[in-house]
């Protein structure tokens, strides 16, 4: 930047910081700005000051906030306020002067008292949550609580619910900086609940009491809050009465919180909470906002299992009452002349959000209580339904009967008659709506309860299906008929598809020439469906079906019909497999041709023809196989692209009023995580997921013939991996890889890998495999079943041979009497190569046993006659290093199981611990530690021969050396889980001491994070030995303390700049579960009662004891 520019730009600066306001107050104008320059332009200006002078900036923004008259300019203060003082990359507390921290406190508080409008100290109240989160901790605001019991206590409405919300938010925020004063809370929180006029109190205050419970760990404390119930409810039943329904659905809001986060807090009063919720779902006189809230207050209950299981399943008299709650809700549905007409997919037509709210809440009802609770219920119920004269009474039956189905399913199978009578019954129902409910439960059983549907009832059902596809004055219900021979054949055998198919595939021809179009998809989709069932039984109808396919896919070419020719092709290409290559091989070629001219095409970015015809290239791949290979060329680039689209991801503040909450994209998904809202464009995902699937599918079934493309495919995969938003993608990634590797493999052997080698192989191997294995770690539990792992066992033997195999090649060459220096030298290359393969095997088996634990122990026994071999002396260090890890990873995770492998691997460890090679000796102490902490009366025989190896490590004259100090660490931890869990059977007064003498350890972190909270355990406990007579001992420990705080506070002051002691509390005080934090805090609590209960001489005799350093830092802490 020239010189001139930059003296304008801090006469700029200067101007909007200085002592006149307007231009300070243009600039927050223009950030408000519509016009997308001016705001872009104003942010730069902003930053810059934020960047230059944050103490202007602030104090700018606060005086505004104050001061301003207009209301727009003082909303936008607070919020830029609240951004500052996020603790993000954001964040200019820590670089405010303290008087500039203590004019904006005092600025803050003032403005709560001045105010007057509701935005703007909904937004300060937020503002000044997000600050005191941050410095609250650590006494950063000593004013603020005081301030806030005072405005609880005074008369003034507008100061008492500033003060709840701020409560609210400190509750969820630093909760714990509260509990001291949960006796004060406690009263305040009664009080404004029970003797408030003011809603927005009494709302405010269920706000910040719900909050609190939810802090609290402690049961006791949350019993302490119970009595608050009544009043809590009562909030909400005063506003009911008033006939302020805003206020009583704010107060549902917050209680369906509580019902999902803390169950338990309502089991005592339970019968008078749900019974009141469900007496305002049952009065219909209220808004249908409030009865839904009411209703997913229950509903939310009975599916909190997992922190209150079978609580709502004590109240069978609710059960019944919220079914019949709901099943009216299914009532309010009207005779929509749009839904006979089928002009549009729109099935929905006459349908209420009483009846959608019905519909979903039985489903997630029934899921939650499972079948022995609700089949009862609606077994009771439904038969009344549907002996009624009403046709909607029938059609609610039926929806009903298709919701339940998969939270019920086990205990409908047991009842399939009833249920299947219930069903079929109404196929003939007068009123076409009901027929079509009918189908749709028939349709939905079909999936939930097959295939016993399948195989018990398929001689009624689908008759039934067929005759209803004759419905030609009700084409909706002829085109769900044929989606529910869809649902049907997907759980169905050939054996029992084949009998029907003469009659249901003429039908099906029939309806594809119909004229609705709606009609014409749901055959297509039926006939690929049946195809795909039926396989090779489907030839028959081949040449019947075929021509019809066909002229949809040629001839369905407007915007119109996009759907009806995306629909054509997944059926040709359905059917294509299912008659397989000689038969469809003439009508492969002229499909194929359209299939590129329409790929060449300019197409919409909402087209369903892409997705569709990506996955018709990869079934007619799969069909014809080699033969596919000439149209590779145009199926591969936009499958690529489609491989490589970036999520569309929106990222927001939560309670920012923008775009995501806007847009009318259905695609589009929003989850909050902490303060920022993230919207993420689902289509954009499943594309890339269908595409993902695609290459894998291509790579498979060409085999080499996939090479040419593998350069462009494993960059593009290999990342997807670790794919986070999607979890079809990171499975198509997996199953791509090995594919990859056979196709190069197969290539390179087959000598059409355009002049490539075993070289390129080993590459490609190098880039895949440690990938795989990182992704192995988090992914590998849901990915693999017995079967695959079974096979990546037998891969691993394989692999085990094959690597014996090389190296006794080797040794062979270094007997050549031509060996010499530099096949030496090549040698060992390889040879340090092939530790690298058992370095993977290492890793993958760890993973493995991790992630089976004690399931996995039959494949480990298969695999001790190939890993006993990696434990003997000739073996390479790698070799014996990897052996003990695997063993000390069975030992870990599968602990009482593998006890019975001790005998065999113990005296192997116990010998390992005085091997040469240090990372040898660590991985064996580690192992000992491992076996004293699980291995019980199994380990106790041979205590005192690991005592004696473990000395020998700790004794070492080199052990705090690099190469030497993690064997080291890990020894003195073993020593401590044999003083910890074998006591009885050492000189304890001996080795404790010992133990003690080693601390602090300094090089494996997680070691010490083990070593050093097992030291404030025993000091809690006050472990005699530890403290030796007359605390003889106290003094060390101190010192171990003191040595790990400064460290600690060394490391925050490289993290946080200059001030450690801020930091530390900031740290401590945030919730974070960082191991070493933890630890810190224990050792600064301990500390702390030591000051308080030891007697004076103790202390200074102990406090004299430390270095000069350790007590500065320690009076530093303790004192802040």
């Amino acid at each position: 930047m020239d010189p001139g520019s930059t003296q304008l730009q801090q006469a700029q600066l200067a101007a909007i910081l200085g002592p006149d306001p307007a231009p300070f107050e243009t600039l927050i104008s223009h950030l408000m700005s519509s016009s997308n320059d001016q705001r872009s332009q104003a942010e730069s200006i902003f930053n810059l000051c934020k960047q230059t002078d944050p103490n202007s900036l602030v104090l700018k923004l606060a005086h505004l906030l104050q001061l301003s008259p207009h209301v727009e300019a003082r909303a936008m203060s607070a919020i830029l306020l609240r951004k500052q003082l996020t603790r993000d990359d954001s964040y200019v507390w820590p670089r405010l002067t303290a008087s500039t921290q203590s004019s904006l406190k005092s600025i803050f508080l003032t403005c709560v008292q001045r105010e007057e409008a509701k935005t703007i100290i909904k937004k300060l109240c937020d503002t000044i949550s997000e600050l005191a989160s941050g410095i609250l901790p650590e006494n950063g605001w000593p004013e603020l609580l005081p301030f806030m019991f005072q405005c609880v206590s005074s008369d003034s409405a507008k100061l008492q619910e500033s003060a709840f919300l701020i409560f609210a938010q400190l509750s969820q925020y630093i909760g714990e900086t509260l509990i001291p004063h949960i006796k004060h809370l406690h009263g305040v929180f009664l009080q404004c609940l029970t003797t408030s006029s003011s809603s927005d109190v009494r709302i405010a205050a269920l706000s910040a009491v719900i909050n609190f419970i939810q802090c609290l760990s402690s049961s006791a404390d949350r019993d302490r809050f119970q009595d608050l119930l009544p009043a809590m409810m009562t909030t909400l039943t005063e506003a009911l009465n008033s006939g302020q329904e805003a206020t009583a659905q704010e107060a549902l809001e917050l209680l369906i919180e509580l019902a999902g986060t803390e169950p338990r807090f309502l089991r005592r009063q339970l019968v008078e909470v749900v019974g009141s919720m469900l007496q305002i779902a049952e009065a219909e006189s209220l808004e249908e906002g409030t009865r839904h809230l009411a209703i997913e207050f229950v509903i939310t209950l009975a599916e909190a299992r997992e922190r209150a299981p079978g609580m709502m399943r004590k109240l069978p008299q609710f059960i019944s009452r919220l079914f019949a709650i709901l099943m009216k809700m299914l009532l309010d549905i009207e005779d929509d002349p749009a839904w006979h007409s089928a002009e549009t997919e729109d099935e929905d037509a006459g349908e209420s959000s009483n009846y959608s709210v019905g519909q979903e809440c039985l489903d997630r009802l029934a899921i939650a209580l499972g079948g022995n609770t609700i089949v009862p219920v609606a077994s009771e119920q439904l038969p009344a339904y549907l002996a009624a004269p009403e046709w909607q009474k029938h059609h609610a039956a039926l929806i009903a009967l298709a919701q339940i189905a998969e939270g019920c399913s086990k205990v409908m199978i047991k009842n399939l008659e009833q249920v299947v009578n219930m069903v079929l019954g109404s196929f003939q129902d007068p009123h076409p709506r009901v027929r079509w409910a009918a189908i749709n439960a028939i349709g939905q059983l079909s999936t939930d309860l097959g295939p016993d549907l399948q195989v018990q009832y398929h001689q009624r059902v689908l008759p039934a299906l067929a005759a209803a596809m004759d419905d030609f004055q009700n084409p909706r219900v002829q085109a769900h008929a044929a989606s529910a021979v869809l649902n049907f054949s997907e759980n169905c055998t050939p054996d029992i598809l084949t009998p029907y198919l003469d009659g249901v595939v003429s039908k099906l021809l029939v309806l594809l020439q119909n004229g609705k179009q709606m009609v014409q998809e749901g055959a297509l989709t039926a006939l690929a469906s049946v195809a795909d069932s039926s396989q090779e039984h489907f030839q028959k109808y081949y040449d019947a079906v075929m021509p019809y396919l066909k002229a949809i896919l040629v001839n369905a070419n407007d915007k119109s019909n996009r759907m009806l020719r995306a629909k054509a092709m997944e059926c040709i290409s359905l059917v294509g497999m299912a008659v397989g290559k000689d038969k469809f091989r003439d009508d492969a070629k002229q499909v194929m041709e359209v299939l590129m001219s329409l790929q060449g095409s300019q197409m919409e970015t909402d087209d369903p023809t892409t997705s569709y015809m990506l996955q018709a290239w990869a079934r007619l791949c799969k069909c014809l196989g080699q033969d596919f290979l000439p149209y590779m060329s145009v199926v591969m680039p936009p499958l690529l692209q489609s491989a490589q689209l970036k999520p569309d991801v929106i990222i927001t503040s939560a309670d920012s009023e923008n775009e995501i909450d806007e847009s009318d994209d259905e695609s589009m998904e929003t989850i909050t995580l902490g303060d920022k809202r993230i919207g993420i464009k689902t289509s954009v995902l499943e594309e890339k997921a269908t595409a993902c699937n695609m290459l894998c599918c291509y790579a498979d079934e060409l085999k080499e013939g996939f090479f040419p493309w593998i350069d462009q495919v494993a960059p593009t995969l290999v990342p997807l991996l670790k794919f986070y938003f999607h979890e079809e993608v990171r499975k198509a990634a997996v199953s791509a890889m090995p594919e990859l590797l056979r196709s190069a493999k197969l290539a390179v052997e087959k000598g059409i890998a355009q002049g490539r080698n075993d070289t390129y192989i080993k590459q490609l191997s190098d880039y895949i495999v440690p990938a795989l294995v990182e992704a192995l770690h988090k992914i590998s539990g849901r990915l693999l079943d017995e079967s695959q792992v079974r096979s990546i066992v037998d891969e691993i033997k394989q692999v085990i041979t094959a690597s014996s195999s090389r190296k006794r090649e080797r040794a062979e060459r270094a007997k050549a009497e031509d060996f010499d220096a530099e096949e030496g030298e090549l040698l060992k290359e390889e040879n340090e190569q092939e530790e690298e393969v058992f370095d993977q095997i290492g890793e993958i088996l760890g993973t493995l046993i991790k992630t089976f634990k004690a399931s996995f122990l039959p494949f480990f026994d298969e695999l001790s006659s190939y890993l006993m071999p990696m434990w003997g002396k000739d073996k390479t260090a790698e070799e014996r290093r990897i052996a003990i890890c695997i063993f000390d990873d069975v030992a870990e995770q599968c602990r009482e199981t593998a006890l019975k492998y001790y005998d065999t691997y113990l005296p192997f460890l116990l010998e390992a611990c005085n091997d040469e090679n240090s990372d040898v000796r660590q991985a064996a102490v580690y192992g000992l530690g491992v076996c004293a902490e699980y291995g019980g009366s199994a380990f106790k025989p041979l205590v005192l021969e690991a005592l004696s190896r473990l000395n020998a490590v700790i004794g070492h004259p080199n052990k705090l050396q690099p190469d030497n100090v993690m064997a080291y660490d890990n020894a003195v931890s073993a020593l401590g889980k044999i003083c910890q869990f074998h006591r009885d059977s050492i000189d304890s007064a001996q080795v404790v001491p010992v133990w003690l003498s080693c601390l602090p350890i300094k090089g494996d972190l997680i070691e010490a994070k083990v070593v050093h909270d097992q030291l404030c355990s025993m000091v809690e406990r006050s472990d005699m030995e530890l403290l030796g007579p007359n605390n003889q001992y106290l003094p060390k420990i101190v010192s171990v303390f003191a040595e790990e705080l400064v460290r600690f506070v060394r490391s925050l002051r490289n993290d946080y700049g200059s001030k450690p002691d801020v930091a530390l509390h900031f740290v401590l005080c945030a919730g974070k579960d960082l191991a070493t934090e933890q630890t810190a805090s224990r050792m600064i609590n301990l500390l702390r009662q030591l000051q308080q209960t030891l007697p004076p001489s103790t202390l200074a005799s102990t406090w004299s004891s430390l270095q000069p350093q350790q007590q500065l830092a320690l009076q530093s802490i303790l004192s802040s």
